[in-house]
């Protein structure tokens, strides 16, 4: 197939056309600034604008990317850059898939659609919640309707917590983890929906090769744990004891909203219907997650 992506310098773009690549796709990069590569178009979705050709013969399009959420506290123009840079871009390559007839679409979200959840499962039927990241998921999702009313199948993958070896999460855990600084994060009952990279690329591609997938697809591992459970997990990968839990009202008073929607709160989310269409995890645990991320 032949496979356009957005946002393919990323986390998880990175790993994405590698792995496509690698199963025999030929992969065409959107990027920003001026094409520099034979498999580079250029694109600015703040203006709407995509080279000319560039969806020509396209199988599917893969829709990432949007600036970081927790890279910095959520001020009134940071939680704007976070909606913007993820339905901007995505309603850009909706109408484009629209309009040039390509069959598929598959669109980035996250399991911030729920809310929390508390300890009730969120599958796919599950409605959306409340907060600031739910309602940035729907506006995300709906950015992609474009494509959805011209006939294209549509996957929203809704994202859990990516481990990865490098960048991402675990960039920020383990140093703290490796100096005997980690622990459960408030009450610790706060479910944290992760998956390991590896899973989360293969999810994407095979969102892109099956038909059996359509619409929203949570993309988390297939058994759910809590705050404390991954905590006692990542410690156990490392070698590290967790015996310093970080109170609630710590993380309330450094980061505020950002915190508490993102520490203190949680959606156990499961992947029904990645499960349903089919799809097989390479880690079923966190603690097979995590040991892969750290080398262990």
């Amino acid at each position: 197939m032949r496979v356009v992506v957005a946002g393919s310098s990323g986390l998880i773009g990175t790993a994405l056309v590698a792995h496509l690549r690698g199963t025999g796709h030929e992969v065409l990069r959107l990027v920003r600034r001026s094409p520099a590569a034979p498999d580079e178009r250029g694109w600015d979705p703040p203006s709407g604008t995509i080279e000319d050709g560039a969806l020509d013969g396209a199988d599917a399009v893969v829709s990432l990317g949007g600036v970081g959420i927790a890279d910095r506290p959520w001020s009134g123009a940071r939680k704007q850059a976070i909606r913007d840079s993820r339905t901007v871009p995505t309603d850009v390559l909706a109408t484009a898939v629209a309009r040039q007839g390509v069959p598929v679409m598959v669109s980035g979200s996250a399991v911030g659609y729920y809310g929390d959840t508390g300890d009730r499962e969120a599958d796919e039927s599950t409605p959306s919640g409340n907060g600031f990241l739910a309602d940035v998921c729907r506006d995300w999702e709906a950015a992609a309707e474009p494509a959805r009313q011209a006939g294209a199948r549509v996957v929203n993958v809704r994202t859990g917590l990516v481990l990865s070896p490098s960048g991402g999460l675990m960039s920020r855990v383990r140093p703290l983890f490796k100096g005997f600084l980690g622990g459960r994060i408030g009450d610790g009952r706060q479910y944290w929906p992760w998956v390991s990279l590896d899973d989360e690329v293969n999810a994407i591609t095979f969102a892109v090769e099956n038909d059996a997938l359509s619409g929203p697809a949570n993309v988390t591992g297939p058994v759910p744990v809590t705050n404390a459970e991954f905590t006692a997990e990542l410690g156990a990968a490392l070698g590290r004891p967790t015996p310093l839990p970080v109170p609630a009202f710590a993380i309330t008073a450094a980061v505020g909203e950002m915190g508490r929607e993102m520490l203190l709160t949680g959606q156990r989310a499961v992947p029904k219907a990645l499960l349903d269409a089919g799809f097989q995890f390479r880690h079923h645990t966190v603690g097979d997650a995590l040991s892969a991320a750290v080398g262990s």
